[in-house]
């Protein structure tokens, strides 16, 4: 089976975008850049919902989207439902969003992040793996707030819903 990721980034990312592209390439990824292509200044927005959308579409399992600090294009990113975008600056946090919080973004700051460091992101992110189990609760509750569903979400989370606002 081919893997496959989508990456993207606005003009603040686009010198460690190649980085990362050859660096996922030298893995073994097929990577499909949603742009932008040009140090012409532009949007995150853009590229956070264009990553966003084409992994809850299915169309890939990962994707990884850069800006100046990772944190617009993270948001960006989390606003398609079904994506579970995770900003970090470092490996602890990039594996332990995939560990935990099954994370199917990753975000980070081109002026945050090295090169060095951004590989040894990406790989800490990529290697490691979902673990389920307690975790899964929150990942349906999340998915439960993805659908605007407030009564699956009390029933997962069990919380009195007169309490949250108390």
């Amino acid at each position: 089976m081919e893997k496959s990721i989508v990456i993207g980034s606005d003009h603040v990312g686009i010198e460690l975008k190649p980085v990362i592209v050859a660096h996922l390439e030298s893995r073994g990824y097929k990577v499909v850049d949603v742009g932008t292509d040009t140090a012409e200044r532009t949007d995150y927005p853009i590229y956070g919902q264009a990553v966003g959308q084409r992994v809850a579409s299915g169309e890939f399992p990962l994707g990884i989207a850069i800006c100046g600090t990772g944190v617009g294009i993270s948001i960006a990113a989390n606003k398609v439902a079904g994506v579970r975008a995770a900003c970090v600056s470092e490996p602890y946090s990039a594996e332990l969003s995939r560990r935990h919080n099954n994370s199917n973004v990753l975000c980070f700051g081109a002026r945050v992040v090295g090169s060095e460091l951004a590989k040894m992101i990406v790989d800490a992110w990529l290697d490691a793996n979902y673990e389920g189990d307690r975790h899964q609760r929150r990942i349906d509750e999340l998915a439960a707030e993805d659908a605007r569903d407030p009564e699956t979400f009390a029933k997962l989370s069990q919380v009195v819903p007169n309490r949250i606002n108390a």
